[in-house]
């Protein structure tokens, strides 16, 4: 089941943009071995990795807090 809470989505959405904008700033930097490219794509894949593990971590604890019983429920 996918999740819509608005949190997982938007730290999947920041992940998918940092590490895509990372791959081409990359490639920049790859061109041009002297200029700041590369350290500034490094910090974007982190960024973006970072940002799908928060994701991945809300999502389960979300799951696994949708799937416990309840107190006083029958």
């Amino acid at each position: 089941m996918i999740s819509h809470r608005p949190d997982i989505v938007i730290a999947r959405s920041v992940g998918i943009l940092c590490i895509a904008g990372g791959f081409i700033m990359g490639m920049q930097g790859l061109d041009h071995p002297g200029s700041q490219w590369m350290p500034v794509a490094l910090g974007l894949i982190v960024t973006g990795l970072t940002a799908q593990v928060y994701a991945l971590v809300r999502s389960l604890t979300y799951a696994t807090k949708s799937r416990q019983p309840t107190e006083g429920k029958e």
